[in-house]
This record gives structure tokens, C-alpha cells and sequence, in this order.
């Protein structure tokens, strides 16, 4: 038998009641959606640090998995009241067909080529060309498998920049997420690479890799003081943080390096490169998809 999926439409103030009483009457999960999603009228809830957000949306939509053979009205006879609704809320229902989600959510991702010489591999695909420099990662807790605009702005950045040989730059990569552009710099001939970020799970993530990757890379909690100047300073957070941490980031950056900031919409990028002209000049490196990668190098 099939799984069922319960979408019921209603308010901000018996969404969250509603599904939790669905919950407890023995659902297998329950979320809460913008009625309005795909629409002009869909209302973003969670911006940038720092933006006011309006909690909940004027139509929500409840979205539960109900066991097979459960009654629906049944069930939802006895979680109206409790989510002090007068009425029996009208709904729809989906089967859910027994799936193979590994294989499923594995489909989603496949190998991505960055550049002639670096490519981002799952560990279920085989490398495309063997003769380049792969970066293997898989989808995680933590941001970045390469798929992003942004994250490929960086990558791309990064190809172009560093170039190793004798003299290896040294790289931080403040906000690492994953640690795909720390191991991808690596890679490519930096040294010694260093990552931040504010999540313990994302170093936890990012040292993982890093280790699957057979590079070294230091990986730290941000909470913690971060040491010295590199010759390269990479950052893909997003534009309130960054002109937040603006005077930090630049502060890692040695006199002649290098910076490069992405997760910033084009609409952003001016207010960026003013917010970071005190410490460096900045510019637009490159466009993908209405993101962009702003690069500099920082005076003697």
C-alpha cells in the first residue's frame, strides 16, 4: 500500500497548531508551506541576517505523511479542535509510491565540470576525465557541493587564481561550509589552506572531506581567533554578513592579496564594493545566474 500525503490550506495562526496535533496523532512528518509558493504572491520567510521577516504566511499550507489505510477524516475530526479550528478543514490527498530514495536523491546529483582541469564528483560517479583534478563530495549538512551559483563563481575564481608552483599561496576560506573551496584550492596548488565557519557541523563536515580528499586543510570554529594574513582570501556567505565582517575578512587579507566575496545578487554588488572600499578595491569578477563574484587585491 501507499503512503499517504494530507495537504490541508489554512491560516498563520492554526498552521503550527495543526500540524503538531497531527503529529502527535501519530503522522510520520509534518511541515508547514506558502499556500501562495510559485505565485506572485508568495512571501519570502527567511532572508539574510539582519532582514525582518513577517513569522508564518497569511495562507499556509499543512503538509503531512500518514501512514497507509489511515482515515483522513477520522484523523482530522480529532485534530481540528485541538488546533482550535471550529470546522473540519477541507483537504486533498496524494499517494506516496515506495521508492528507492537513495537511488533517487543520488540521480539528482551528477558530476559537474568547473573547468577544463577541475571537476566535482559524488563518490557514486566515476571521474569523467581521470587526468583532472577531482574534488569528490557528497550532499551533506553542510552548504556547498558546487551546484550553486555562487559556489561555482568561487571555484571558478579559484582556477583562474591559483596557479601553485614553488611558492604556494596561502588560502582562508572565511565561511567554508562544506570545505569545497578549501579542498578545491588545495587542489590546485595552494598551501597552507585554512577554513571558518560559524556551524559545528559544517568544520565537522569540511574536515571530513577534506580527509576523503587526501588534502590538508586546517578547518576552525569562527567563535575562535583566526590567526595571520593570506595571500588569498576567499567568502561565499551572504551580503549582510559579509558587510558585517568587512573590516575582519580585509584584516586576513596580506598587503598584495587577493579577495574574492560571493553570495551577493547583482542588485548587492554595489553596495558591497562601497561597503569594502576603506580596505580594498573591489569589482565584479564574473556573473552567473543574477549572483556575482567580486574580486580585489589589497594595496601594499
Amino acid at each position: 500500500m501507499s503512503w499517504i500525503s494530507l495537504s490541508i490550506d489554512t491560516d498563520c495562526a492554526h498552521a503550527e497548531a495543526l500540524a503538531d496535533a497531527l503529529m502527535d496523532a501519530g503522522a510520520l512528518s509534518a511541515s508547514i508551506e506558502d499556500a501562495d509558493a510559485g505565485t506572485p504572491d508568495e512571501k519570502p520567510q527567511f532572508g539574510e541576517p539582519g532582514s525582518v521577516t513577517t513569522p508564518g504566511w497569511d495562507r499556509s499550507r499543512v503538509v503531512a505523511l500518514l501512514e497507509p489505510g489511515t482515515d483522513v477524516d477520522e484523523l482530522l475530526a480529532a485534530c481540528a479542535p485541538l488546533a482550535g479550528l471550529a470546522a473540519l478543514p477541507s483537504y486533498t490527498t496524494t499517494p506516496v509510491e515506495e521508492q528507492n530514495w537513495v537511488q533517487l536523491t543520488q540521480a539528482q546529483f551528477e558530476p559537474i565540470r568547473v573547468s577544463g582541469r577541475l571537476w566535482i564528483v559524488p563518490s557514486w560517479h566515476e571521474a569523467p576525465d581521470p587526468e583532472a583534478i577531482v574534488i569528490v563530495l557528497d550532499p551533506g549538512m553542510a552548504f556547498g557541493t558546487g551546484s550553486h551559483p555562487t559556489t561555482r563563481l568561487c571555484l571558478e575564481w579559484l582556477d583562474r587564481t591559483v596557479q601553485g608552483g614553488e611558492t604556494k599561496p596561502s588560502l582562508l576560506d572565511y565561511g567554508c561550509g562544506s570545505g569545497i573551496l578549501a579542498i578545491a584550492a588545495a587542489k590546485l596548488g595552494a598551501a597552507p589552506v585554512s577554513g571558518v565557519d560559524i556551524d559545528p557541523q559544517a568544520i565537522v563536515a569540511a574536515e571530513y572531506n577534506a580527509e576523503r580528499n587526501a588534502v590538508q586543510a586546517h578547518f576552525a570554529d569562527s567563535a575562535h581567533a583566526i590567526e595571520g594574513q593570506f595571500d588569498i582570501v576567499v567568502a561565499n556567505i551572504l551580503s549582510n554578513p559579509l558587510k558585517a565582517l568587512a573590516p575582519a575578512i580585509c584584516g586576513h587579507v596580506r598587503a598584495g592579496g587577493r579577495l574574492a566575496l560571493s553570495g551577493i545578487l547583482a542588485e548587492q554588488a554595489d553596495d558591497l564594493i562601497a561597503c569594502y572600499a576603506p580596505y580594498l578595491p573591489l569589482a565584479v569578477a564574473d556573473t552567473r545566474d543574477g549572483w556575482v563574484c567580486l574580486s580585489g587585491v589589497k594595496p601594499d
